[in-house]
């Protein structure tokens, strides 16, 4: 399977998700024209990944998302609940800015509704 690399944009974030590792990374702003359209492949990338791998870390980086994006993210996390729920080892780390408490009560948000490895993790 190859890798799914999408470059960010002023509007997409950047997806780095490399098959060999099962290393998964969003990262920047998302608050595309649409959503949708968007992280289509990114859910079509994943849901072939998850046919055949038995674990992956997915990084959340995100600096801001808008309500559209926030539907895709839940739609993905969806997708990586089943996969645990399945018996493979799905984590996920939701990293966020130490002063950003939106963006941390965000991640907690989500690791509360989720039966999966959460992590909410501070940086500077």
């Amino acid at each position: 399977m190859t890798n799914l690399n999408i470059a960010p944009t002023k509007t997409t974030p950047q997806i780095e998700f490399n098959a060999a590792t099962g290393d998964l990374e969003i990262s920047g702003q998302s608050y595309p024209e649409s959503a949708v359209d968007f992280y289509q492949p990114v859910m079509t990338w994943l849901a072939e990944f998850l046919k055949g791998e038995t674990s992956l870390t997915l990084g959340f980086k995100l600096s801001y998302f808008n309500t559209s994006s926030s539907k895709c993210i839940l739609n993905i996390l969806r997708l990586l609940e089943k996969a645990n729920a399945e018996g493979k080892k799905v984590e996920v780390n939701w990293h966020h800015n130490e002063a950003d408490e939106q963006m941390q009560e965000t991640g907690e948000e989500f690791a509360e509704n989720m039966k999966l490895t959460f992590n909410v993790v501070a940086f500077k």
